[in-house]
């Protein structure tokens, strides 16, 4: 499992790249990183709403509600503008962490 702390950094870049591959709800988006991580990531209802609500006043996400197949109502998440500069940006920072990481790691077993 992974530290509280890299959860909560690695949040935000996650939720964008799913929803770069198109609109999504919260149980969908949970699910998605369940499958992706190998059940190793864990997020929680409790965890993920308050990161969407605080993406979406940033105008990161737009959310609209919309019915599902079973005829529920659902919030539905999308991409906006701003939200695709983001995800470059993250792409780069974590891009920078995992080449100084390396980097430190090939040098401890030189």
């Amino acid at each position: 499992m992974l530290s509280k702390e890299l959860v909560a950094a690695s949040t935000e870049p996650i939720v964008l790249a799913i929803l770069a591959e198109g609109e999504s709800y919260g149980y969908a988006i949970i699910q998605r990183v369940r499958a992706l991580s190998a059940e190793q990531i864990e997020w929680t209802d409790g965890m993920l709403y308050p990161v969407l609500h605080r993406m979406e006043k940033r105008g990161l996400i737009q959310a609209r509600w919309g019915e599902s197949e079973t005829g529920r109502k659902r919030k539905y998440y999308a991409l906006q503008n701003d939200g695709q500069k983001a995800i470059a940006e993250h792409h780069r920072q974590w891009s920078l962490v995992q080449s100084v990481l390396s980097g430190l790691r090939k040098e401890q077993y030189v």
